[in-house]
C-alpha cells in the first residue's frame, strides 16, 4: 500500500495516510483557505480522496480531528520546514540518464561515505557532483550518502529524520537527489544511501498523532522503538518497507545502509528485517536490477547476512565494527569504552580471518560473552573501514585519525582497509588525510530540546574518561568547522596520501587475489609480541602477501609465503609515499628474513 501524496498526471493527486484512530480525516490546501477535502476511510485504517486541480507545487497538510494541521507523514517535499505543509511531487517529471546503468558486481564496491552538508561549502547534492570526477579518478566506485530524509532546520547528520519520503530542502529537495544519482550512473559509480528505521528525531515527530506507530514494549538509546511487532504493526512495516522500495525506485539508489539495525527491536517469527529483505528481492526480480542491503549492527550476529535459505535474514553485507575497533586500538592505543575489548594483533588477525572478532567470545566491556559463528561468511559480506560518521562523529572533539597518529600510521590504516578481504569504505576527507573535525552538529527550535542535546552528549562521553565539554551541537560554528577542506587534497604530505590511497585502490582492482573476497582465499596470522600482522590472499590467479607493522621499533621476521619467488609490490615505508625508507628487498623466497619498518605496510605478490 502507497502512502503520501501521489502525483497521477494531469494535475490530479490521490492522497492516502494511514490514522486508524481518527474518526475523520481531511486533507487541507493552506494556499487555498476555503479548500478542505474530506477524505474516504478505507480498510485497515487508511484515508484516501483524490483531488482534480492539484498540480506539483500545491502545498497541502492534512486536518487531524482535534483541528490541529500536519505535515503528511510521507511527505515527498517539504518546501519549509517539519512542521510547515507539503508538498505534491511530480516524481516523473525528471528526465533520466542512466538506462545503460547497470550495477557492477558486489565484491568491486569500494565505497566513500559522505556528509552532504559538509563535503562543500555549498552544502548541497549539486555542489557534489563537480567532484565526482575526482572521486572516480582516486578509484571510489560508490557514494555512501548519510542520511537525506527531512530534519529540522538546515543542519544535522541526518539520523534526527522525522519525515521520511522527504529529501531535504535544504540540500536540494527530490530533484537534487535524482540529479546527483543520476550523474553518478552516468560515471559508472553507484549510490548507496543511508536510511533509519530504528527512530525518528524527537522535533517534528508527528507519526503518533496518526497511529501506533511507536510501542512502549521496547525502549531505544533515543527513545520510543518502532512498533514492528505489536497491533497494528503490518501498517507500520508497510510505511517502512514503502519507504525502502521508493528510494529504489524513484530515485534509482543502488542500495540502502540501515542505521543501527540492533536497536530494531521485534519478536515476530518473521522479523522485519527479514521481511524487509524479502520485499527488496522481489523488486529486484521485478525490475530486473541489483539493489543491495547493508545493515550496521553491533550484535556480531550473521543472521543478518546469511540467506533465508540457511535461516538467516538475507541481506547482503554488513558493516563491521569489530574490525574497526581492532584496527583503531592497535593504532592509536585507546583502551577505554569498547575498545577495552580489542588492543592486540590477534584480534585484528581472527576478524580478517573470520570476519567478527568475537564469536561468542567473553567481552570484557560487555561484561559478557558476544558474537556467534562467522568463519563461513565469505569476505563480501563484511564492510571495513578505519574511520566512519559514528567513529569520528561521536568522540568528544570529531577528531579524525589525521590527528590521533602519525603520517606512517595513517597510510598502514588505509593498507589495512583498501587490502582487506573486505569490502572498503573510505570517510570523505580520509584519503588526503583531512584535518577537520567531524562534529556533531543541530539546529533544532524547541530550547529544551537543545538542551537536552547538549546534557546527553555530555553523559554519552563520561565513559571514554575524555576531558572538557563537547563543543555545541546547536552552535553553527561547530557544524562550519567540519566542511571539508578540499584544496588539502594537492598539498605536500596530503597529495602523498592521496596517491597512495589511490595506488592501494589499483593493486586492490588488479591483482586478482586481492579482487575477490572470498573466505577460502585467505589466512591470517600474527605475533604479538612483536606487533605484526600477517594476511595471505589467494586466487587462481596468484597469491598476496600483506605485512603490517604495529609498532614503533624495526622488527625483523623470517617469511613463509609459500614456493617460488614473491615481488614486493607495495611499501608504504618507501621515499615514494613520503617515508622513511624501505627495509625490505624487491624480492624475497620463503625461508627469507626481512626488516620490517615501524608502523608500514607492505605486500608481495607471485603473480
Amino acid at each position: 500500500m502507497k502512502v503520501g501524496g501521489l502525483y497521477q498526471g494531469e494535475n490530479r493527486c490521490t492522497f492516502r495516510v494511514w490514522a486508524p484512530y481518527a474518526e475523520e480525516m481531511s486533507v487541507h490546501f493552506p494556499e487555498r483557505p476555503q479548500r478542505t477535502v474530506p477524505m474516504e476511510r478505507l480498510e485497515e485504517g487508511y484515508y484516501q480522496v483524490t483531488c482534480p486541480d492539484t498540480p506539483p507545487e500545491t502545498r497541502y497538510s492534512y486536518l487531524l480531528p482535534g483541528g490541529q494541521q500536519r505535515p503528511d507523514p510521507a511527505s515527498r517535499f517539504q518546501p519549509g520546514d517539519v512542521h510547515g505543509p507539503s508538498e505534491v511531487v511530480d516524481q516523473g517529471r525528471y528526465p533520466w540518464r542512466d538506462s545503460a546503468w547497470r550495477m557492477f558486481p558486489k565484491e568491486e564496491i569500494i565505497a566513500y561515505e559522505l556528509h552532504t552538508g559538509t563535503f562543500t561549502p555549498e552544502g548541497t547534492f549539486e555542489a557534489v557532483i563537480p567532484r565526482l570526477d575526482a572521486l572516480q579518478e582516486l578509484g571510489v566506485n560508490t557514494l555512501n550518502l548519510m542520511p537525506v530524509a527531512q530534519f529540522p532546520g538546515s543542519r544535522n547528520w541526518g539520523y534526527d529524520g522525522v519525515l521520511l519520503y522527504a529529501v531535504q530542502n535544504t540540500y536540494g529537495g527530490p530533484q537534487g537527489l535524482k540529479q546527483l544519482v543520476d550523474a553518478c550512473h552516468c560515471r559508472d559509480m553507484a549510490v548507496i544511501l543511508d536510511v533509519v528505521y530504528n527512530h525518528l528525531g524527537p522535533e517534528g515527530n508527528y507519526l503518533a498523532q496518526f497511529g501506533p506507530y511507536f510501542t512502549e514494549t521496547y525502549q531505544t538509546p533515543w527513545g520510543e522503538a518502532l512498533n514492528f511487532d505489536g497491533a497494528h504493526s503490518d501498517q507500520v512495516r508497510n510505511f517502512f518497507i514503502e519507504n525502502a522500495l521508493y528510494w529504489l525506485r524513484e530515485f534509482h539508489v543502488d542500495g540502502l545502509r540501515l542505521d543501527a539495525v540492533h536497536a530494531i527491536l521485534d519478536m515476530s517469527a518473521k522479523p522485519f528485517l527479514q521481511e524487509l529483505a524479502e520485499k527488496v528481492d522481489y523488486f529486484r526480480k521485478q525490475h530486473k536490477r541489483q539493489a543491495y542491503l547493508i545493515p550496521e549492527s553491533d550484535l556480531n550476529d550473521t543472521r543478518l547476512i546469511r540467506s533465508r535459505e540457511s535461516g538467516g535474514f538475507g541481506h547482503d553485507a554488513q558493516w563491521n565494527d569489530d574490525f574497526h575497533h581492532a584496527l583503531h586500538a592497535l593504532l592509536t592505543g585507546e583502551n577505554h569504552g569498547y575498545y577495552q575489548d580489542f588492543g592486540r594483533p590477534a584480534h585484528l588477525t581472527k576478524s580478517l580471518q573470520q570476519g567478527y572478532a568475537y564469536t561468542w567470545d567473553y567481552s570484557p566491556y560487555r561484561r559478557r560473552h558476544h558474537g556467534n559463528y562467522s568463519m563461513d561468511i565469505p569476505g563480501d559480506r563484511f564492510v571495513a573501514f578505519s574511520q566512519n560518521h559514528d567513529q569520528v562523529g561521536n568522540r568528544m572533539l570529531g577528531d579524525r585519525l589525521s590527528s590521533l597518529v602519525s603520517f606512517e600510521a595513517l597510510k598502514l590504516a588505509a593498507a589495512s582497509v583498501l587490502l582487506s578481504p573486505f569490502l572498503p569504505l573510505l570517510f570523505m576527507g580520509e584519503e588526503y588525510g583531512e584535518e577537520a573535525p567531524f562534529l556533531y552538529f543541530v539546529s533544532h527550535s524547541d530550547p529544551d530540546l537543545i538542551q537536552a542535546v547538549r546534557e546527553g552528549r555530555k553523559k554519552e562521553f563520561a565513559v571514554f574518561d575524555w576531558p572538557g565539554d563537547p563543543p555545541d551541537p546547536q552552535s553553527e560554528a561547530t557544524f562550519q568547522r567540519c566542511i571539508l577542506n578540499w584544496e588539502q587534497r594537492s598539498q605536500g604530505d596530503h597529495k602523498r596520501l592521496l596517491d597512495f590511497y589511490r595506488e592501494l585502490i589499483r593493486l586492490r582492482r588488479e591483482l586478482p587475489a586481492l579482487a575477490h573476497p572470498d573466505r577460502g582465499s585467505r589466512k591470517a596470522w600474527s605475533d604479538d609480541r612483536k606487533k605484526l600482522v600477517f594476511l595471505q590472499r589467494n586466487n587462481q590467479g596468484g597469491q598476496v602477501l600483506c605485512l603490517y607493522s604495529f609498532g614503533a621499533m624495526e622488527q625483523r621476521v623470517e617469511l613463509d609465503p609459500g614456493p617460488g619467488e614473491w615481488s614486493r609490490v607495495l611499501d608504504s615505508a618507501g621515499s615514494a609515499w613520503g617515508g622513511p625508507g624501505s627495509f625490505l628487498p624487491e624480492r624475497v623466497a620463503s625461508g627469507q628474513e626481512v626488516r620490517i619498518a615501524p608502523w608500514s605496510a607492505a605486500a608481495y605478490s607471485n603473480c
